[in-house]
């Protein structure tokens, strides 16, 4: 039986053992949980026919638990310090690839592909670095990658404001442009005191189910997400404002967009974190013979 690498004492040893220093810059915080760390791959609903793809593998702690319940990971990690630290910590699994890129620049269809050649189920399980969460779950969902989903910690105002509700504070472009493609709960809440270092926030896990297919239908995506856009562009103003001042041409089409919301059943007066995605396709499609 190996000794999980997540505990205080393991960790401590092995970075001693390499003297490895954090890099702010990279945002590296390791889990010293193994509970936590379990109960996250829990909630990834792995079987030994799943494949898992991590990002940022720290010294291995979530990495090995992922191990000992899917078929095969692949992890990707930018810091060659960690290259040598993984191939000790993770030596007894044999299912475990990493791939020393920077998964933002990564060409991830291409690396699952390759690594997951005969495997179906394939989830995205991994404590985000907190400086580039939102990019990354924004390429991975925008890549139409062929995954059931993610499980991802980060930190807990993000994960707020992906599984927001209209008419909250937290709801915004964000929200909807993730559960457009996704079903997003909030699993677990995991104080800061689990880290070393510790982070300055909370964290919390967070669960994304992919959709069968886009949440609305709407007449195209990417004017679909300019209007959500230009609507929270200033979160105080009316929607009406806001689609004037940010859409090209909004001031000259004026009464196109009054006419557009109200063909769409919409208050003028009301603010974008009030509509829901399906008033938003509503609007983006009457919107879209004005301005195309």
């Amino acid at each position: 039986m190996h000794k999980d690498i997540a505990t205080p004492a393991r960790t401590q040893s092995i970075l001693e053992k390499y003297g490895f220093s954090f890099k702010k810059s990279l945002g590296q915080n390791f889990l010293i949980d193994t509970n936590i760390l379990r109960n996250i791959v829990e909630k990834a609903e792995l079987s030994n026919e799943s494949g898992a793809i991590e990002i940022g593998p720290g010294i291995g702690a979530l990495t090995e638990q992922l191990a000992k319940k899917s078929r095969k990971v692949v992890s990707f990690e930018i810091d060659q310090r960690l290259l040598p630290i993984l191939k000790e910590t993770l030596s007894p699994y044999p299912n475990i690839q990493i791939v020393h890129q920077d998964v933002l620049k990564a060409n991830v269809k291409e690396v699952i592909e390759k690594e997951f050649q005969d495997i179906k189920d394939i989830m995205v399980v991994a404590n985000l670095p907190y400086y580039v969460t939102t990019p990354i779950i924004m390429k991975l969902l925008e890549e139409k990658l062929p995954i059931r989903g993610m499980v991802v910690m980060l930190q807990k105002e993000v994960a707020d404001r992906i599984s927001a509700k209209p008419g909250t504070k937290e709801y915004g472009s964000l929200s909807i442009a993730i559960q457009y493609y996704m079903k997003a709960e909030i699993v677990i809440i995991v104080p800061k005191t689990v880290f070393v270092p510790q982070p300055n926030v909370d964290s919390a896990v967070i669960r994304l189910t992919k959709r069968p297919g886009p949440l609305v239908e709407v007449r195209n995506e990417d004017f679909f997400f300019k209007i959500v856009k230009a609507s929270f562009a200033q979160r105080r103003k009316t929607i009406l404002n806001n689609l004037t001042s940010q859409l090209q041409e909004g001031k000259e089409k004026k009464e196109q967009i009054i006419s557009a919301l109200q063909e769409a059943d919409i208050e003028p007066r009301r603010r974008g974190e009030s509509l829901s995605i399906e008033e938003f396709a509503r609007l983006s499609d009457e919107l879209y013979s004005y301005f195309n």
